[in-house]
């Protein structure tokens, strides 16, 4: 006979957290976000740790190259996305590690037979105004000068001016040998009062560049999340069908984390994924893996040799799922019930597997009651997709500034690998829809409100961080009245009714 659970399924927003005592020093700026991403024995730090709990959806509408700087800089991770060409995602987590590294490989290049053409070209690829120009044109020719927007005026050049008559030549350049430190490279640049300073070798060839902006970056973004070379921290999806060819491809790139994209994770074709990972890297890859929404599909995941086990099936905003297959469980119960497998895997195991909760995050506030529940860190997909950083373009639909979102399930996202199990290289049917959602303006602004109310709200509770939440959390169940009573009500709200005869500036 089939198994019932006894408990109904439920959601973060039939949940609400009961303050606890708040101490002298439990203020939100005293709160610590950081948390573990990957499992570690007990006693041991973990390899990995997000400064703040956040990462994006391995979705085409959210998680490229420029949502993982951006959000790199916040202290949380992205992973790219993998419903793409191998070469394409390599080439998105290569461009990501090497746009703040300290020292970069100038990827702007230009021989002095070059023409302005060529220097507005790169501009326009790259994004970057300095033009290393070397003999060859290549990032590690012989150096013999820079371009940058003050060497030229486009209003009065025609483009086929030759670089060599208006670049700034070595000589009148400040440059620093191979072997100069970070801290010494910053010294020179405040000292000359530099934008740039070329690293070169003693047989003059250019190695790379340190940019006064990255320093200026690294001071106005503290929780950054940098590699021991000061590189950002890149994520990875996979899915169960390529990997053989694609991981390679990816750890060549330099990411730092990889994660199985599926929509259910409890599958011969996980654990294929995880052994053949193990078998050819050992440990020295970090490689996440699920969906799954129970206490025997983690353990079944933890066995099979995943860093961090993410939950959730049919909670995200664009995901239909349950509507399709009747597949999932609501996300509140899910994470609660994984939880509670995951510690009594570490009990026995004395490894300590993290858990991401994935979907079904709609409030602010859901934020915090998934990590009391005893999620680690968070995938979101909506929210970061309503970003400047986004990969989507912004439309105006009604008046409204909206974002274009889809899912990986959609017809448009054509992901076939994360859903069909067989041979059949197409969706069967749609598990995703294409759709709108409201524009909310710059990533760091967004994020910067939804952290400060994490710490206040973990505050309330008297918890410094994470860990102490989940130990120190008392959670309650609402009824639907309860729900209602929590938003407003039994008032008419000013922007609802204008009085005649009154204009609101």
């Amino acid at each position: 006979m089939a198994y019932f659970f006894k408990e109904p399924s439920h959601t973060f927003s039939e949940y609400l957290l009961v303050p606890g005592f708040t101490g002298a020093d439990c203020v939100p700026e005293n709160i610590n976000l950081i948390t573990p991403l990957v499992k570690h024995k007990r006693g041991e730090k973990a390899q990995l740790y997000a400064h703040t709990p956040l990462t994006s959806a391995i979705m085409q509408a959210v998680s490229d190259d420029n949502m993982t700087v951006a959000l790199a800089k916040e202290g949380g991770l992205s992973f790219i996305y993998c419903s793409q060409t191998i070469e394409n995602q390599a080439a998105m987590v290569a461009r990501a590690k090497s746009y703040k590294a300290g020292f970069v490989t100038s990827d702007s290049n230009v021989s002095p037979d070059g023409k302005l053409f060529d220097i507005l070209a790169l501009k326009e690829r790259t994004g970057h105004s300095t033009v290393a120009v070397t003999s060859d044109g290549t990032s590690s020719g012989s150096l013999v000068g820079l371009v940058t927007s003050r060497d030229y005026r486009v209003s009065r050049m025609n483009g086929t001016e030759l670089v060599r008559d208006f670049m700034t030549p070595i000589d009148k350049l400040v440059t620093a040998p191979s072997k100069t430190s970070l801290k010494e490279a910053n010294d020179i640049i405040w000292e000359h009062k530099l934008n740039c300073l070329p690293i070169v070798d003693e047989k003059g060839r250019l190695m790379h560049m340190v940019f006064r902006k990255d320093y200026d970056s690294h001071k106005a973004n503290p929780l950054e999340m940098l590699d021991s070379h000061k590189k950002y921290i890149v994520g990875a999806g996979i899915n169960s069908h390529d990997y053989t060819e694609r991981i390679p491809a990816l750890v060549e790139a330099g990411a730092d984390i990889l994660c199985i994209d599926s929509s259910e994770g409890y599958t011969a074709w996980q654990k294929n994924t995880l052994s053949w990972v193990r078998e050819k890297y050992g440990d020295t890859v970090k490689i996440g893996a699920g969906n799954v929404v129970d206490g025997e599909g983690f353990r079944f995941l933890a066995d099979s040799g995943a860093d961090f086990v993410k939950v959730g099936i049919g909670g995200g905003s664009i995901c239909i799922t349950r509507e399709q297959k009747g597949i999932g469980r609501g996300q509140a119960t899910a994470v609660i019930d994984v939880s509670r497998a995951r510690n009594d895997y570490y009990e026995h195991t004395g490894v300590y597997i993290p858990i991401c909760s994935d979907g079904g995050i709609v409030h602010d506030y859901h934020f915090t009651l998934a990590l009391a529940m005893g999620a680690d860190f968070l995938m979101l997909g909506r929210y970061f997709a309503r970003f400047d950083e986004s990969p989507t373009s912004r439309v105006s639909i009604g008046g409204n500034y909206m974002k274009e979102y889809w899912g990986e399930g959609s017809a448009r996202a054509r992901n076939w690998q994360r859903y069909e199990s067989g041979g059949l290289h197409k969706l069967s049917f749609e598990e995703g829809v294409d759709s709108y959602v409201p524009y909310a303006g710059s990533l760091k602004e967004n994020v910067t409100l939804t952290l400060g109310k994490m710490r206040s709200t973990m505050s309330n509770c008297g918890a410094h961080t994470i860990p102490e939440l989940q130990k120190k959390a008392k959670l309650t169940l609402v009824s639907a009245t309860s729900i209602i009573e929590g938003g407003t009500h039994d008032v008419l709200l000013k922007e609802s009714v204008t009085p005649k005869g009154y204009s609101q500036a």
